[in-house]
């Protein structure tokens, strides 16, 4: 069982305060907070070994380039990938996006249909409409319903022999909607489409399992679950990364460089050019042990726990409405109080020391779907309690009583 007061205690932020009242976090959808020992990681390296890897033959860049591919083995072991290979780290979610997008440009061609769902984030909807530009290609959106759901029976219809790739997120960011990826996948290998799914919401609370999903393509960031700022990976199919050109042209990613001609390294070095970011690929690896050691059947169902009572108590505000209701959802509740701008009922919370997120959330066509401008979003996580979630609805009370 976990115990979220001992867990706090792994989190040096967490004891800050913010306009001399307690730090209360609920901001974790957009980025989670670092434990010490992910901390002491980042510490370790710059201390000890900080060296380029895969390019010495000194000690120092020994020890980093092993510690470097032993996160790679951390996570492929975490997602459960085939082959440690089918790994590429990236800067996060939306490079790892946009590798994949570059590289069907050539591979697409005009009139073919790409799918997209209408809970995406900007970063699953720009790369493919800058694709679409290129190719000649159509984009098509899965419509959404007043829950938060997915059309299943629309996004039926939209499949067909045109349909070369599909890209929907596995948890919407915005709304907190678990989507069926696992029927989105089914259907669409049915048609002979590859598919992309967006997991940076998704893997702070579940454990994707790529091999199980047959999923084409999956996508994260660090930093959504308990790693550092600008790294995350790319999986994809082995037989799908050696179809795809490389992203970028530099060192690392080549085999041999003459002026005449230039062969390319295999996988997974082929979409790495440049020095990576070392540090965080080995501290993204210290996350994944530091989130495994708690378990994520066990954050999974304190989450939940977080969820149902949250939504409990902030369903007994009066004027306050929660968008998103679908019956599978995440830790995260979009809300407005009726007749406030959600940047006014944000300030008051920060100035309260509770942090939560305002406006669009990168997820416009959803806002542009309700008809309001933002919603205030407080998302959960596992060292997050239902203490600072009654702190968390005083504080909308008070906002509430300022500005109505």
């Amino acid at each position: 069982m976990l115990d979220a007061s001992k867990i706090r205690a792994d989190f040096p932020i967490l004891s800050r305060q913010v306009n001399n009242k307690p730090l209360v976090y609920f901001d974790n959808a957009a980025t989670s907070q670092t434990p010490q020992a992910v901390i002491d990681s980042i510490v370790d390296y710059y201390s000890n070994y900080n060296a380029n890897i895969h390019r010495g033959v000194h000690r120092l860049s020994q020890e980093a380039t092993d510690k470097y591919e032993m996160a790679r083995q951390k996570i492929q072991a975490h997602f459960n990938a085939k082959h440690t290979h089918e790994i590429i780290f990236t800067s996060g979610t939306t490079h790892s996006i946009n590798l994949v997008a570059n590289g069907f440009t050539s591979l697409l061609e005009k009139g073919d249909e790409i799918i997209v769902s209408a809970l995406e984030h900007h970063s699953n909807i720009v790369p493919w409409q800058m694709l679409c530009e290129r190719t000649g290609a159509i984009l098509k959106v899965i419509p959404m319903n007043i829950e938060g759901d997915l059309e299943m029976d629309a996004y039926d219809m939209l499949l067909s022999n045109k349909t070369k790739l599909v890209f929907v997120n596995h948890i919407s960011n915005a709304l907190g909607t678990i989507n069926p990826i696992e029927y989105i996948i089914e259907k669409a290998h049915e048609v002979g489409a590859a598919v992309l799914i967006d997991g940076a919401q998704a893997c702070p609370h579940v454990k994707p399992d790529v091999q199980a999903l047959d999923v084409d393509f999956y996508v994260a960031s660090a930093h959504k679950m308990c790693g550092p700022t600008g790294v995350g990976m790319l999986y994809g199919k082995e037989e799908w990364l050696k179809k795809l050109p490389p992203y970028q042209g530099g060192g690392e990613m080549i085999a041999e460089v003459t002026f005449e001609k230039t062969t390319y390294a295999d996988l997974p070095h082929k979409f790495e050019a440049g020095t990576p970011n070392i540090c965080g690929g080995i501290a993204f690896g210290a996350a994944l042990d530091y989130m495994n050691n708690i378990g994520f059947d066990n954050i999974a169902t304190y989450e939940n726990e977080l969820l149902t009572y949250a939504t409990e108590q902030l369903e007994n505000i009066e004027g306050l409405k929660i968008y998103g209701t679908a019956k599978h959802k995440t830790s995260v509740i979009s809300f407005n109080l009726e007749g406030i701008h959600p940047y006014d009922v944000g300030t008051i919370l920060d100035k309260l020391g509770i942090a939560v997120r305002t406006g669009h959330h990168c997820a416009q066509p959803i806002m542009d779907f309700y008809c309001i401008p933002g919603t205030v979003r407080a998302s959960f996580a596992f060292y997050n309690s239902k203490a600072e979630i009654d702190v968390l609805v005083a504080g909308i009370k008070k906002a509430k009583m300022m500005l109505s």
